[in-house]
């Protein structure tokens, strides 16, 4: 985690939190959620479910794990940052979406 510098904290849930990191070497910013379960191995860790799933996972409106991290028996995933998710977007506007915006979303959610 030492490549990093956490910028801000972006949020908070049941199994983890996430924040707002910049890589030092690159200064990509990107969004590392830490796990509040601790994993006490690396194959502990690389069995779940949801590693499983998005390292297997290759699709441009899915954002993108970079790497796993296991440090001190903490679990953090790094994935590309994005500005806002879909929830935030409805949540933020003021009036509903026209119907070809509505389309381009519901086609990009279904898209494969």
């Amino acid at each position: 985690m030492n490549r990093y510098v956490v910028l801000q904290q972006l949020g908070d849930g049941t199994y983890g939190s996430v924040v707002l990191a910049q890589r030092r070497d690159t200064g990509e910013k990107v969004a590392i959620k830490r796990m509040k379960r601790k994993y006490y191995s690396w194959d502990e860790a690389m069995n779940l479910r949801e590693v499983k799933s998005l390292k297997k996972l290759n699709h441009a409106n899915i954002v993108k794990l970079r790497e796993v991290i296991r440090e001190n028996d903490t679990l953090y995933f790094v994935f590309e940052y994005m500005r806002a998710n879909l929830y935030q977007l409805i949540r933020d506007t003021e009036r509903p979406f026209p119907e070809p915006v509505l389309r381009n979303i519901v086609y990009q959610g279904l898209s494969w």
